[in-house]
């Protein structure tokens, strides 16, 4: 459900994109047991979409179809944007045997477009390995929404391996939905063959990704929330060069184990103190 008060920015002498900004209700929190998340969040529409989604992005917030959104829980902070510095990345001993065991792994790049194969394998995924979870009934419609309503520039990163005794085709093993900021990639939501688990497709497609923003001269892989504490999130922290947006500010990790998941009342800003500080882009106006 969505809060009843909405914020919004005052006027400057500029125009600046001026989207309103609502609150979730609470709800239990996915990452840690028994606590509470709360998220703020926006509309991501109109021809400013991909100039607002870019901004934001750099502050700690994550897209999901047409909404931006970033944890706003009541006395928690933990949930922390994460991102790798491509430049500075180097892959470790295991990531590099990854990258060899899955070199006859095809990518294909395509437009944000759901296919059956997509559908399939995104089952057999959830049902293995999210059975529980917030997606677990999302039907054939809800997955093509959650591929194709997309406002900005958006890829399906598809990869398939090579056809085995008495297959046509290359089965689709691993899929990401990427989306394509001014600085980097963002990997909005990927999934995998459930019964290649120990091939570490997840980590591959990190890898990857972060092969494709090299070789595009982009800076950062946008990886969404590392969470201290949470099993689920822990391997962000295994990739070298990551950082995370904490405390208003882009820092190097650093050593995880030093980040904690506390709770204090004092923790986290009231709502309109976080949305007053929120930098937004300056609109482009059209010319006649």
């Amino acid at each position: 459900m969505f809060g009843l008060l909405f914020y919004s920015q005052k006027m400057r002498h500029t125009l600046p994109i001026a989207p309103q900004f609502y609150v979730t209700a609470p709800q239990a929190c996915p990452y840690l047991d028994g606590r509470m998340e709360r998220k703020l969040f926006t509309a991501l529409q109109g021809d400013q979409a991909q100039r607002l989604n870019d901004a934001l992005s750099k502050q700690g917030f994550r897209r999901s179809q047409n909404v931006l959104y970033r944890p706003s829980c009541a006395e928690c902070s933990a949930c922390l944007s994460a991102r790798i510095r491509v430049a500075d990345f180097k892959p470790s001993r295991t990531q590099r045997r990854i990258l060899r065991n899955l070199a006859p792994l095809r990518r294909n790049a395509t437009s944000p477009w759901a296919t059956e194969d997509q559908f399939s394998l995104f089952r057999r995924y959830l049902d293995a390995r999210h059975a529980d979870g917030g997606m677990a009934d999302m039907d054939v419609f809800e997955f093509a929404a959650m591929i194709e309503e997309t406002p900005i520039k958006s890829r399906v990163i598809e990869y398939s391996r090579p056809p085995g005794p008495g297959e046509r085709g290359r089965p689709l093993v691993a899929v990401a939905l990427t989306d394509v900021f001014d600085d980097g990639l963002s990997m909005v939501y990927s999934f995998y063959d459930p019964d290649l688990t120990d091939a570490s497709l997840g980590t591959f497609a990190i890898l990857d990704h972060i092969a494709i923003a090299r070789e595009a001269g982009l800076p950062y892989v946008y990886l969404g929330y590392w969470v201290p504490g949470s099993r689920k999130m822990g391997y962000k922290a295994g990739f070298s060069a990551v950082e995370i947006f904490k405390s208003g500010v882009w820092q190097d990790i650093g050593e995880p184990a030093k980040h904690h998941a506390e709770l204090h009342p004092l923790s986290v800003d009231p709502i309109a103190e976080q949305v007053a500080r929120i930098a937004l882009p300056e609109a482009r106006i059209a010319r006649e």
